[in-house]
């Protein structure tokens, strides 16, 4: 039985299920958007500015598919993000051209993707020992490896990120695009009936996703978050109202990844914290 490239024994399988991990893919973005390099990578070579959710629901299903998808799936999807990335080029402030697939920046969107996923998603209420912290992210190496990471270089343990970290935050900056990717993720420019949903997005996804980042990158960022207690109360707040729809009509959202899991291994294998292990 095909259970992909991590399957239901995986941190990874119950943590990616959890409703707060839309708010942590937004913040993962805003944290992203922080390194030059990759920021200008977005900015000059994304339409996200005339697709608003685009990149965002391709990035959602990017996740899920390398996530719950069949091993064959999972290497064709990575397949075609590394021959996407292979093609695209972009300058850097003094006119430097250089390759967005450069491993610095794949390393770093990497880094800054699963930091916020566990960060996030641990900070609304979903429980997770230190040791399944450490596995998770020396599950998510085998992630990296699909977009064009080599395994041994990526951190796998919450101290190996602390310190990779560190040692790129003095590169980390604001900047004309790191401001303009904040301004887009806390208001995306809607048109149609979507924009009757900003009123709720803002305060709820935005914003809150910008305020759970960690105070460093708020601090370079510049912009008022909101008051640590408000935005982790709002957060559990939003998760629960979340978790009180059933889990597959949840699932469903935005491509039903998990559901078609549970459809080819069985309904043993429906995320929940049982299966998380020790």
């Amino acid at each position: 039985m095909d259970v992909g490239i991590l399957g239901p024994a995986t941190v990874t399988w119950q943590l990616h299920a959890d409703p707060a991990m839309w708010v942590a893919g937004i913040a993962s973005l805003h944290l992203q958007s922080l390194h030059p390099g990759a920021v200008a990578g977005v900015v000059q070579n994304s339409d996200f500015r005339r697709d608003p959710l685009g990149r965002l629901r391709r990035t959602a299903s990017f996740v899920g598919t390398v996530s719950y998808g069949p091993t064959a799936r999972v290497h064709e999807a990575a397949a075609r993000v590394r021959g996407l990335h292979r093609t695209l080029r972009a300058t850097d402030a003094s006119g430097r051209a250089f390759r967005v697939d450069d491993p610095e920046l794949l390393l770093w969107v990497h880094c800054a993707e699963v930091h916020s996923f566990v960060e996030v998603v641990r900070r609304a209420g979903y429980r997770l020992t230190d040791a399944q912290v450490d596995r998770y992210y020396d599950e998510q190496r085998r992630t990296a490896a699909l977009v064009g990471l080599h395994e041994d270089e990526v951190p796998g343990s919450a101290r190996a990120v602390a310190d990779y970290f560190a040692g790129v935050l003095p590169g980390l900056r604001r900047t004309a695009d790191s401001e303009l990717v904040r301004r887009f993720l806390l208001r995306p420019p809607l048109t149609g009936p979507p924009r009757l949903a900003l009123g709720a997005y803002e305060p709820l996804l935005g914003r809150l996703a910008y305020s759970l980042l960690p105070p460093w990158a708020i601090a370079l960022h510049g912009q008022r978050p909101y008051p640590g207690p408000v935005a982790t109360a709002l957060l559990r707040a939003t998760r629960a109202a979340a978790l009180a729809v059933p889990g597959p009509i949840r699932w469903s959202v935005p491509e039903g990844h998990v559901n078609e899991a549970v459809r080819r291994l069985g309904r043993h294998a429906a995320p929940r914290r049982a299966l998380l292990p020790s």
